[in-house]
């Protein structure tokens, strides 16, 4: 089968074996690949995804060819989308549990192929971590990605009264009510906090989700309310940066720290069930979807991902075979 796989300095598009699924496993024909900035080497730390020899891809959407005698609840034919690893190929294997149904009448491969990641991601961070509460207000950093769109969706969906989001690029910030931010905020500026303390009556947001972390924290430890909790999901900023713990100490937050690489399958698999219970009517229903700014081949994987790397676009991008 065709695969983009990483090489020694770029990915490239090579013939693999087709993968031969385990017995908990099901054999996906991919129709639609969506990108993750995890895949791009040197995101988060770099990883397993990064080395050479190895194909990337998170999440994926396409029809059930082969299913191993573990797997319950799916067949050969079943239009599904799914969360594993080596979604940039023709053929990918995902765990029976990490696979979810996806409508035949209202879902395109593509739209299928951008919500699997984000969907997981954001219900994890939003309401399993940050307990959000119906009538609380939040704050998404990293606002104009695709996990930060569905970010400010779900928290509208789940009665969040002030929803802000952040972006360093003004005609994104202009775009990020259509996903539900009642506030734009810029980063950029050195109290930022500020406009959230002002918006919220002095009092801070209850829940901060951060996908930029670095030098954000300080800040961000300043605009979150007493009791608050701030979930850190991503350090697109860095890996490091000053914490003044007076402040984190003084509004008594919870900081919490949230990674996928760390959880065993069964965590993994209940990550996507209790998201599926909470969300998937809605998913099914169209009220929580992702702009798709530019589909891609397969064979222009690289292209695609230096695109994600120069951080020109807004909301995801797609592979197609």
């Amino acid at each position: 089968m065709k695969a983009a796989v990483v090489g020694a300095s770029t990915l490239e598009i090579r013939d693999v074996p087709q993968p031969k699924p385990k017995p908990s496993e099901v054999l996906v024909k991919v129709h639609a690949t969506g990108l993750n900035r995890a895949d791009l080497p040197g995101s988060y730390g770099s990883g397993h995804s990064h080395k050479e020899g190895v194909i990337p891809g998170l999440e994926w959407s396409g029809e059930v060819v082969e299913c191993g005698a573990e797997v319950k609840g799916f067949k050969p034919g079943d239009r599904v989308a799914c969360t594993g690893a080596g979604g940039y190929a023709e053929y990918a294997v995902s765990d029976w549990g990490r696979t979810t149904h996806i409508p035949a009448n209202n879902m395109s491969w593509e739209q299928a192929a951008t919500i699997p990641t984000s969907l997981g991601t954001m219900h994890d961070a939003i309401i399993t971590n940050g307990r959000l509460q119906p009538g609380e207000t939040i704050l998404i950093q990293g606002a104009s990605s695709g996990v930060g769109l569905m970010g400010m969706q779900i928290a509208k969906l789940k009665g969040a009264r002030l929803v802000f989001g952040t972006s360093t690029n003004e005609a994104r910030r202009a775009r990020l009510k259509e996903f539900g931010a009642d506030i734009a905020i810029d980063p950029k500026k050195p109290d930022w906090s500020e406009d959230v303390l002002k918006a919220t009556d002095g009092k801070g947001v209850n829940v901060i989700i951060d996908m930029v972390s670095g030098p954000t924290v300080n800040q961000n430890m300043k605009a979150t309310a007493v009791l608050g909790r701030i979930v850190n999901v991503g350090r697109l900023g860095g890996g490091r940066g000053e914490f003044d713990f007076n402040i984190h100490a003084q509004n008594r937050i919870s900081y919490i720290g949230v990674t996928h690489r760390t959880r065993s399958l069964a965590e993994l698999r209940r990550e996507v069930e209790v998201m599926r219970e909470d969300l998937w009517d809605a998913v099914t229903a169209g009220k929580l979807a992702l702009p798709i700014d530019q589909i891609f081949k397969l064979d222009d994987a690289e292209a695609a991902q230096a695109m994600m790397r120069a951080n020109r676009h807004f909301g995801k991008l797609v592979l197609v075979q």
